[in-house]
C-alpha cells in the first residue's frame, strides 16, 4: 500500500502562509526600527514600485504589519544602517544586506542575459553600448554618486522603452553589481561604485552552486512554510525549479522537510512540502487578528497570483497596465483582509493637493455580505491608511 502523506486543510494552509509573511501579529505592537529590519529578515525582502498614486508599495506592505510604520524608518535601513541594499528578486526589492553574496551569482547572470536581449539593442541603437557604460562607471568613479538626470541625452525623457542609453547603461551595471543605490533624492536613485557603497560585502566570495542552492530553498522554505519547489524557485528566482525539486528531495530525505497533502480553498487536494515541524507551528500560531487591513497589490501573499487562488480563493490580477477599458476594477487595487479571509478589493488614490483618500471603487467577494460590522471594520482600516498617507478626509465610500 502506497505510503499517505498528512493533509493540511485549506485554512491551516492559509494561517501558516500567513504567519509565515507576517500577518498573524498583532498590527498595533511597538514600531522600532530593528523590529522593522527583523520584520523585513522574515518577509525576505520587500518589493520596491515606482508607482504612487496612493503610497509606495513598499510603504504599503509594512504599514500592513506594523500600525506605527513610517517611511523615515525604511530609509535608515537602507540609507544610514546599509543593512538593507536594493537589489532585484522578481522585481526590484529592499532585501537584507547579510545575502548580499548570494545577488553575486544573479549579477552575473543578469549581465549576460542583457547583453543577449534586444533590450541591449534598443537602448544602444546608434552608439557603442560598451563605451557608454564604461563612460557612465568612470564619470561616477570620478565624482561619486550620480542620477539619471546627471547625464544628458539629445532625446526626450519618456517611458521604460524610451529610455536614454546613460540611464539603460546606469540599469545595467546596477543589475550587473558593479553599480549599487547608496540613497534616493525624492524617489530617483543615486549610483555609486558597489565597493564604495558595500565594501565589506563586496569583497566577499561568491558562494559555489551548491551553498547557493543551499541558501535559496532553506531561506524561501522558512518564509513559506508549506510550499511546492517551483514556490521555492520562484521565491527569490535565483535558482531553476528542477535543482529546487532535487533540494526538496534530499532535504526531505534529511528529515528537514516532510511532504504533505494541501487543501486548496476550492477543496482540491495537490502534493507538497512542509517543514518538517509545521505542525508544532500551526498549535503555537497567536489567534488571528480581529482587524480588516488594506494589502498592497505587491503583497508577499499575492505575488504568486496561482498560490493566493489558492490558499484563499481570491482571483487577483494588477490592472495598472490594462487599459482602462479593459480593466475590471481599477488602477491600483487593494485587497481586503479581513482577520485571514481575502473578503474584497478597493481601488483607492490620494490626492494630496486636497488631503484626501478617494475610493474609487468597492467590491466585495461572492458570497460576502456588507454587515454593519464588516462596513465598520472597513472604515477603521481606511481612517488608519488615510492618517499613513497624510489625508485628512476619505471620500466616496
Amino acid at each position: 500500500m502506497a505510503a499517505t502523506h498528512p493533509l493540511i486543510p485549506a485554512r491551516d494552509a492559509a494561517h501558516l502562509l500567513l504567519a509565515a509573511q507576517g500577518l498573524l501579529e498583532d498590527p498595533s505592537r511597538r514600531t522600532t526600527v530593528p523590529a522593522l529590519q527583523a520584520l523585513v529578515d522574515r518577509l525576505g525582502f520587500v518589493q520596491v514600485d515606482t508607482i504612487n498614486v496612493l503610497a509606495r508599495a513598499h510603504d504599503l506592505t509594512l504599514f500592513s504589519r506594523l500600525d506605527g510604520y513610517r517611511p523615515e524608518q525604511l530609509r535608515k535601513l537602507l540609507e544610514e544602517k546599509r543593512s538593507l541594499f536594493e537589489a532585484f528578486t522578481h522585481d526590484a526589492s529592499a532585501i537584507p544586506t547579510a545575502w548580499f553574496a548570494h545577488w553575486k551569482p544573479r549579477f552575473e547572470r543578469d549581465r549576460a542575459r542583457i547583453h543577449a536581449h534586444a533590450w541591449w539593442q534598443h537602448h544602444f541603437r546608434g552608439t557603442d553600448g560598451a563605451r557608454v557604460v564604461a563612460d557612465v562607471k568612470a564619470r561616477i568613479e570620478r565624482e561619486g554618486p550620480l542620477k539619471s538626470s546627471d547625464f544628458e541625452h539629445p532625446e526626450k525623457r519618456g517611458p521604460w522603452w524610451g529610455w536614454k542609453p546613460q540611464k539603460a547603461a546606469l540599469d545595467f551595471l546596477w543589475r550587473a553589481g558593479e553599480l549599487a543605490i547608496p540613497r534616493r533624492e525624492g524617489f530617483q536613485k543615486l549610483y555609486d561604485l558597489t565597493e564604495r557603497v558595500f565594501p565589506d560585502h563586496h569583497a566577499l566570495p561568491c558562494p559555489d552552486p551548491g551553498a547557493h542552492l543551499e541558501w535559496a530553498c532553506a531561506t524561501a522554505a522558512e518564509r513559506l512554510w508549506v510550499f511546492t519547489p517551483k514556490e521555492l524557485a520562484d521565491f527569490w528566482e535565483s535558482v531553476e525549479a528542477p535543482e529546487a525539486r532535487a533540494w526538496c528531495l534530499a532535504a526531505a530525505k534529511a528529515g528537514r522537510i516532510v511532504p504533505v497533502e494541501v487543501e486548496d480553498a476550492d477543496g482540491t487536494v495537490r502534493p507538497a512540502y512542509a517543514l518538517a515541524d509545521w505542525e508544532a507551528r500551526l498549535r503555537r500560531l497567536p489567534g488571528v487578528p480581529e482587524r480588516t487591513r488594506l494589502l498592497c497589490p505587491f503583497d508577499p501573499i499575492l505575488r504568486d497570483r496561482a498560490r493566493a487562488l489558492r490558499r484563499f480563493g481570491f482571483d487577483y490580477r494588477f490592472e495598472a497596465f490594462v487599459p482602462e477599458p479593459k480593466r475590471q476594477y481599477g488602477y491600483y487595487v487593494l485587497p481586503i483582509l479581513e482577520g485571514d479571509r481575502l473578503v474584497g478589493r478597493l481601488d483607492a488614490k490620494t490626492h494630496r493637493d486636497r488631503g484626501v483618500l478617494e475610493v474609487k471603487g468597492l467590491w466585495w467577494e461572492p458570497g460576502i455580505k456588507a454587515t454593519r460590522s464588516r462596513k465598520r471594520g472597513l472604515a477603521d482600516a481606511l481612517d488608519r491608511l488615510a492618517a499613513f498617507v497624510g489625508a485628512e478626509d476619505v471620500e466616496g465610500l
